[in-house]
């Protein structure tokens, strides 16, 4: 895990929000104080990566309803033996849709996150620092729900809207909503 690359991009990153912010500044922390920030071992949390997988008109996302937590939410997961987190979000979103062609639409961070995930049966609640990357893909192309999803599903970013609340996924919805106006 290159950690000084990773910071290079966390300082580089433009935060859309105060909030986002100071997710920004923890994740920078984090990285700061562990050496095995991406290590799934490390109780306290890991790094995560994810992919907000947009479609050529960037009129729709590519949201999964989530198994575990039994929420809508952008495609993403462990590092597991990756050393750059960008091809850590790469490799989930066509691990996790079944798509072949996913194109990378900046190699910048797109957001960040902070959230904690529910704690396991003798372990502590853990929390994810998520960095998240911008991708494209075919809406049309044929996808295929792994296990850590109930479903797939290639949503307006007003269907969004109105199926979750979780500012997180709300505000990646704004950033689009912004790209699609400046195009």
């Amino acid at each position: 895990m290159n950690r000084q690359h990773i910071l290079q991009q966390l300082h580089a990153h433009n935060p859309a929000d105060a909030h986002e912010r100071a997710m920004r500044d923890a994740i920078v922390q984090f990285v700061q104080t562990y050496e095995n920030c991406a290590a799934r071992s490390l109780r306290v949390g890991h790094l995560t990566g994810s992919a907000w997988l947009v479609d050529e008109e960037l009129t729709h996302a590519l949201l999964t309803h989530h198994r575990k937590l039994d929420l809508w939410v952008q495609l993403g997961g462990h590092v597991e033996e990756d050393t750059d987190m960008h091809k850590a979000a790469w490799r989930e979103a066509r691990e996790e849709s079944g798509l072949a062609e996913v194109r990378c639409l900046s190699e910048h961070i797109f957001d960040v996150d902070v959230h904690a995930i529910p704690a396991r049966p003798g372990e502590p609640e853990p929390f994810h620092y998520d960095i998240r990357y911008l991708f494209q893909a075919d809406r049309h192309a044929p996808l295929v729900v792994s296990r850590e999803s109930k479903e797939l599903a290639w949503l307006t970013l007003a269907e969004i809207e109105a199926l979750t609340q979780e500012e997180s996924v709300l505000r990646m919805v704004r950033k689009t909503r912004q790209l699609y106006q400046a195009d």
